[in-house]
């Protein structure tokens, strides 16, 4: 920091000079030239060591891929890793690079907007689209509960997804299904027979323990989950529920004891299984069989849909399946019809009767 003076076209004058750091750290120089008097140098040294103590206190913004940095350390903490994993690969396969080196704080909501519904491919699927917009919300929600941002330019912003359709067995399909494996002694049949008569997830199935069947009341105790990246770990929700046992399954579980011996699972940990190729595995067979093809998940909703056809309650299956929410489950009530059936019996009119001459009338017509 410092004054000097200097002659100009035989006049003097007076330049005001200052050098310092910004609040990254980054080597700040700032001057005024042809200040005529050294009172006006001075003032102006004073401005300008006002405005590089203002850099200096200026909260910093990380760029957007300084902040992923970051956000990755604080998700392997706050995240399991199979969750970690899938956001890593959404924003490596589609966010890579649209942002990189821009101030967290300059991306605005119609940057965002733009690259959802504009930049992305339109072959997209709406699916796809929600979830790339939730993990980059997700970005900036931490940017904001860490103090990098004062708000998420992301709040509010939606993708409309049309409800799938989702796959379910009928009761005939259901018995072709099961018998044919039986006969067949496929590999699959012990899991299958499971998830059809419990409604677990796949991963709630491998992590069945013996020890988790309490054969004289009659119920399963479901705790815990297994996938290829987090291992053995709670439930979807983290909760632990009950499913009873109905008189089917039990004499199917004695007996399946029998044959597993000590096994301390109570189903075989196929390597198909194990690698996440039971979707395959149970389409196929459904397709050889002529029936609905349906994935391995599609089982869980053919129990759910199936016990709400039977008229049991809508609380009542959420808390055998484990839905927190009663939006989860309607979803598989409308796919059931049990909301509409009887709907059209409160018309205030009838088709009129007709007679055996009337219809012989029509005949000749």
């Amino acid at each position: 920091m410092a004054i000097r003076s200097y002659v100009k076209n035989g006049k003097k004058f007076y330049e005001a000079y200052v050098n310092g750091f910004n609040a990254q750290g980054k080597r700040v120089q700032q001057k005024r030239s042809g200040l005529e008097s050294l009172r006006k140098a001075e003032l102006a040294e004073f401005e300008l060591k006002r405005k590089l103590a203002q850099l200096k206190e200026d909260k910093v913004h990380p760029t957007w891929d300084e902040w992923l940095i970051d956000c990755h350390q604080l998700m392997k903490v706050a995240y399991r890793p199979s969750t970690l994993y899938s956001v890593e690969k959404t924003l490596a396969k589609w966010v890579k690079g649209r942002w990189d080196k821009r101030d967290l704080s300059s991306i605005t909501r119609l940057d965002v907007h733009e690259f959802i519904f504009e930049v992305m491919p339109p072959d997209v699927s709406q699916h796809t689209r929600k979830w790339v917009l939730k993990i980059i919300k997700r970005i900036f929600q931490m940017a904001v509960d860490h103090g990098k941002l004062s708000q998420n330019p992301c709040n509010g912003m939606l993708v409309k997804v049309p409800e799938t359709d989702k796959k379910v067995l009928t009761s005939k399909e259901v018995e072709t299904f099961l018998h044919e494996a039986r006969v067949t002694n496929h590999r699959f049949y012990p899991i299958w027979t499971m998830a059809l008569f419990t409604g677990l997830r796949s991963g709630e199935l491998y992590a069945l323990r013996w020890s988790d069947v309490d054969f004289e009341a009659g119920t399963i105790s479901v705790s815990r989950s297994w996938n290829s990246k987090n291992g053995f770990t709670c439930t979807k929700n983290q909760k632990m529920r009950v499913v009873p046992i109905s008189s089917e399954l039990l004499a199917f579980l004695k007996g399946l004891k029998l044959q597993r011996g000590g096994e301390e699972f109570i189903l075989p940990h196929l390597t198909e299984w194990s690698r996440g190729e039971a979707a395959r595995v149970t389409k196929a067979f459904c397709k050889s069989l002529g029936i609905t093809d349906i994935r391995f998940h599609d089982l869980r909703a053919t129990f759910i849909t199936s016990l709400l056809a039977r008229g049991e309650s809508l609380a009542r299956v959420m808390a055998i399946v484990g839905h927190s929410d009663m939006e989860t489950t309607n979803v598989y009530l409308r796919k059931a019809g049990i909301e509409l059936k009887g709907g059209t019996e409160k018309l205030g009119y009838k088709i009129p009767s007709v007679t055996g001459a009337e219809i012989l009338q029509f005949q000749r017509s």
